[in-house]
């Protein structure tokens, strides 16, 4: 079984990449490396250029007439610069998938897997959103996800297409064999920012903001590690028709567009992160709380039911183990950089 990956030399995609490739399916990459990395497609199948060139499209498949689906990660993805450059964010992750999208359909590749972003998620009042939850995308980058489900969903009923879209919560840890992981040099999430302070970079970590209603007043995320995300889409491309055919048989509707939280469904505060991560590393780390910044939320955690009912699904991989895999490929990167 052959599966294209856009966006396959990314963080997330050269992760999914490993995963399909240990599940004996293969992995055919298109990126355009604007962000993604060429030694992630290492002796991998790979295809350097635009998600929405049709002659490109039409090449693959031509020479790989065996792809049967479609995992779709290819996006810009960074909340602070969609604010400053919506018009890239609009173009790249809507214009270029509504082509991209259009062109699976006219090559018959018509089961796509998209990865989406719990960011499109509004406040809830108790923390937990589930699949039916009230949506609320406040920046750019959750508005053009927000916007591709709408687009997805409506391709799906009218031409005879079926997809998954998973709402992604916040990735940690890097593949477990290390062959690849996060490459980004100026993280601004949280464990980036803890990684930070322990490898010297920056001197003190901040916590901000520490009177929400939280059960310690810190913000709350739900922390999901990398290879556990890998997994899901193995597990959906494996399992694909046979999804579709359990919700339609207990919910008496046939829906050819399905929506799937992918997290560990606990929640970790600030605190907790902070703590996890001075007891993995056996460090202290100077850390300071202030005020909550502007545009601060208190945040949310996902409630992964669906995912484990009809995928049969769940995280494997704790919050500890993903502290530590993310140190150890921040010291192999750093190292490969170095040579």
């Amino acid at each position: 079984m052959k599966v294209l990956v856009t966006g396959g030399a990314g963080y997330i995609g050269s992760t999914i990449v490993s995963a399909l490739e240990d599940a004996g399916i293969t992995p055919i990459i298109l990126d355009n490396l604007s962000s993604g990395r060429r030694e992630f497609t290492q002796n991998k199948v790979f295809y350097q250029g635009d998600i929405a060139d049709h002659e490109l499209l039409k090449r693959i498949f031509a020479e790989h007439s065996d792809i049967e689906y479609t995992i779709h990660c290819a996006a810009l993805i960074v909340v602070p610069d969609s604010v400053r450059r919506p018009y890239e964010y609009y173009h790249e992750n809507v214009n270029k998938t509504l082509d991209l999208l259009k062109y699976l359909n006219e090559l018959g590749c018509r089961k796509i897997i998209f990865s989406s972003s719990a960011a499109i998620y509004d406040d809830a009042s108790d923390y937990v959103v589930d699949e039916t939850s009230r949506l609320n995308p406040r920046s750019p980058y959750a508005r053009t996800k927000y916007m591709m489900e709408m687009i997805l969903k409506d391709f799906c009923l009218a031409y005879d297409m079926k997809a998954i879209s998973f709402r992604y919560f916040n990735p940690i840890g890097a593949d477990p064999k290390m062959r690849s992981g996060s490459y980004i040099d100026s993280p601004s999430h949280l464990l980036g920012k803890l990684i930070s302070v322990f490898e010297g970079k920056e001197n003190t970590f901040y916590i901000t903001g520490t009177n929400w209603d939280t059960r310690d007043g810190t913000g709350i995320r739900d922390y999901i590690h990398v290879w556990d995300l890998a997994m899901a889409h193995v597990t959906a491309v494996e399992k694909f028709d046979e999804v579709f055919k359990s919700i339609e048989k207990e919910c008496k509707v046939s829906d050819p567009y399905q929506v799937f939280n992918l997290g560990n469904g606990k929640g970790t505060t600030v605190r907790e992160m902070a703590a996890a991560f001075m007891k993995v590393t056996g460090k202290e780390l100077n850390i300071k709380e202030t005020e909550a910044r502007e545009g601060d939320v208190p945040g949310a955690y996902a409630n992964a039911e669906k995912a484990k009912h009809y995928l049969g699904w769940q995280t494997s991989l704790t919050i500890e183990e993903g502290i530590r895999d993310s140190i150890q490929w921040s010291q192999i990167w750093k190292s490969r950089k170095e040579d």
